[in-house]
């Protein structure tokens, strides 16, 4: 009798961790599914639904498709950053690499947001010059600094600074706070 209940209690775990294992990977493939966004998948009547298999296919093509599209964008971004350092298209040179032997620093990036204007500048360790004075340009324009940070990598100094703009009728003229910015980081 013990060997049959001993039989009967094992062939019960394993009915149970194979019901847990089903439960589980169910819970799986509807979260994968739930991933794919609605235009992805197939036009189907509102009766019908996908099988498991189908959802599966579907999430891999998906998948497939992000690959690609990574791979597009990759190339497309190689050849704008060759472009933009007039790298030949055959050459062999990585545009990143070039992008660093050859990148300009100081960068400044100014971008206006109707009210908000954030200014990022770039600069080498050895080029100074005094985040005082950016901070004043932007004042005397008509724009508050509400916050300004920086950090360094390597040997690049990024500093990000966020203004405000004191009277949102009068605004402010970016085109005139880029110029005074080029002007006294150039």
């Amino acid at each position: 009798m013990k060997k049959c209940s001993g039989e009967s209690s094992s062939k019960l775990d394993r009915k149970t961790v194979e019901r847990n294992r089903r439960i589980h990977m169910k819970d799986l493939c509807f979260k994968l599914a739930s991933l794919i966004p609605p235009q992805q998948s197939k036009p189907s009547n509102s009766k019908d639904t996908l099988s498991q298999q189908d959802q599966l296919d579907l999430a891999s093509s998906y998948i497939k498709q992000l690959r690609e599209r990574i791979e597009n964008l990759k190339e497309k971004k190689e050849k704008a950053m060759r472009s933009q350092l007039g790298i030949d298209a055959n050459s062999t040179i990585d545009a990143d690499n070039a992008m660093m032997v050859r990148s300009r620093l100081p960068v400044i990036e100014l971008r206006d947001s109707g009210s908000i204007i954030e200014v990022m500048l770039i600069s080498g360790l050895n080029k100074n010059f005094m985040l005082y004075e950016v901070i004043g340009i932007l004042q005397e324009e008509g724009a508050e600094v509400v916050s300004a940070s920086f950090s360094t990598v390597g040997d690049k100094v990024f500093h990000s600074l966020h203004a405000q703009v004191k009277i949102p009728r009068v605004g402010v003229e970016t085109s005139t706070v880029w110029q005074r910015l080029q002007d006294l980081i150039y």
